[in-house]
């Protein structure tokens, strides 16, 4: 029980939860800067969207290749974490020279890939410091990262004109969280149980049913969150440009407002993650996911109904947004270590993870098309599908779990 009370876990958890929010405002850099980049190489709608695409994908191969590899199990943590920080940093920072939109996508890519060394192993480095308060130590460190992802259009704010210093900024975050963690990291006194990803083991987790269903539930989360975080800067560009086109006494300085704004959407997940936490801790996992998610998903049905309106209204409505959005992300990843084959964890984690950046490629390509179709009112609406699905799957699968066996 002394370990239970060390006083260094707190230290450690503040140490990871600065590194990952430092580390991960690598994510969405090209997205903050995309209105330059889609000027320089005169990029469609869809082909400016490849570019948060990209990070997606690269983070899906980077977790492919490390569960395989079994990495986080054979190299240090600290040493793990800091070069794939600092191997983020430099793929991140190369893109202010990027001389085509191809090698653009490639660095992406590769910033993507690098950043499955930042994320995933904090989780586990976070757990070796905590067993009790575990819930609320992974909601702080999520929402830390939720802050570091929301970095970028800060940055915008104060070099409004210049996307090179967006991306020099976040690189120089990422490479102070990789000094942050190689300097002061300590392992924990609480050994984590290696289960490595294993091949002969994704078929027994896709047919275990409460694994099924809650990773059905993770999914649903999925198809709302990136596409959310991905487009609603732009969302709220373009509401503000229609709120001054028909009020004309309006004076506002919209590309700043409007990434200040963006900046407060993303970040307000930061709370939402320390929320879901504690409340998870109370009240059970599955209560907290589906609130999260009737909330998000009446958010994303109302939210293109305040377009053009009030800008402090629609603020306010993609701040709450933001809340709920991801405010039950890391208890998906818990409810699975809690209802998967004890032997299957680590494979029943990769799987889910992997499945639910994969969907986030969908819809990230699929709002632009939309918004060209039906326009910012109503497209937006089609992620409320996302938590409607997930909320079936989670009612089922508490349903299950309260069956006596």
């Amino acid at each position: 029980m002394k370990h239970e009370t060390d006083s260094r876990r707190w230290r450690m958890l503040v140490l990871l939860s600065a590194a990952e929010l430092l580390g991960m405002s690598l994510w969405f850099t090209a997205s903050a800067a995309a209105p330059q980049l889609q000027a320089l190489w005169s990029l469609s709608p869809s082909e400016t969207a490849l570019l948060a695409t990209a990070v997606q994908m690269g983070f899906v191969a980077g977790t492919a290749l490390a569960a395989v590899l079994n990495l986080a199990d054979l190299l240090p943590a600290r040493a793990y974490f800091a070069v794939c920080a600092l191997l983020g940093a430099a793929a991140n920072a190369a893109l202010a020279w990027a001389p085509s939109y191809s090698a653009a996508l490639g660095l992406r890519f590769l910033t993507g890939m690098f950043l499955a060394g930042v994320y995933p192993p904090a989780m586990k480095m976070m757990a070796t410091w905590f067993r009790t308060a575990r819930g609320m130590a992974i909601g702080v460190l999520v929402g830390a990262l939720t802050v570091g992802k929301a970095a970028p259009y800060l940055f915008r704010v104060l070099e409004p004109a210049d996307y090179q210093s967006v991306l020099f900024a976040a690189s120089g975050c990422a490479a102070a969280g990789a000094l942050l963690v190689a300097w002061g990291y300590r392992e924990g006194p609480f050994s984590f149980e290696q289960r490595p990803f294993s091949w002969r083991l994704a078929g027994e987790v896709l047919r275990h049913r409460e694994t099924r269903l809650a990773t059905a539930g993770y999914l649903g989360h999925m198809w709302e969150l990136y596409a959310m975080w991905t487009w609603v800067p732009a969302f709220l560009l373009a509401s503000l440009h229609e709120h001054t086109a028909h009020h004309s006494n309006a004076h506002l300085h919209l590309s700043g407002l409007a990434d200040g704004l963006a900046f407060g959407a993303i970040a307000a997940g930061g709370l939402g993650c320390v929320w879901g936490g504690l409340v998870a801790d109370r009240i059970g996992r599955e209560r907290t996911v589906n609130v999260a998610m009737a909330a998000s998903g009446l958010c994303a049905l109302l939210i293109g109904l305040t377009f053009g309106g009030n800008p402090w209204l629609v603020g306010a409505l993609t701040w709450l947004w933001g809340f709920f959005v991801v405010a039950d992300s890391a208890q998906f990843s818990a409810l699975v270590t809690e209802v998967a084959p004890r032997h299957a964890v680590g494979t029943a984690l990769t799987l889910q993870t992997s499945l639910g950046f994969l969907l986030t490629t969908v819809t990230i390509q699929l709002i632009p098309a939309l918004v060209q179709q039906v326009g910012w009112r109503w497209a937006f609406a089609v992620l409320a599908f996302g938590p409607m699905a997930g909320i079936a799957a989670i009612v089922r699968l508490a349903a299950l779990r309260r069956r006596p066996h």
